[in-house]
């Protein structure tokens, strides 16, 4: 699985959300900012982010992901 896969999953999976991806294929991280965020524990982001990509994770094609969700505010 590319980058770019991956992140056009999280794009297509979260409303309004820019995602940035860093990293190989097999080990990567994100930055996931959307306002869908405001008011969500950072562990409810991050569950929210996983569940797109749980399929993914579970055969192998992804097999780390590290996740900071956040809000366009807390960017800024």
């Amino acid at each position: 699985m590319t980058l770019d896969e991956i992140q056009a999953k999280l794009e297509a999976g979260i409303k309004d959300a820019t995602v940035t991806m860093q990293g190989d294929g097999c080990n990567c991280s994100t930055v996931v900012v959307s306002s869908v965020f405001e008011g969500m524990s950072l562990l409810v982001r991050q569950k929210m982010v996983l569940a797109i990509v749980r399929e993914n994770i579970d055969s192998g094609e992804l097999h780390a992901l590290t996740i900071k969700a956040r809000t366009p505010e807390e960017i800024a």
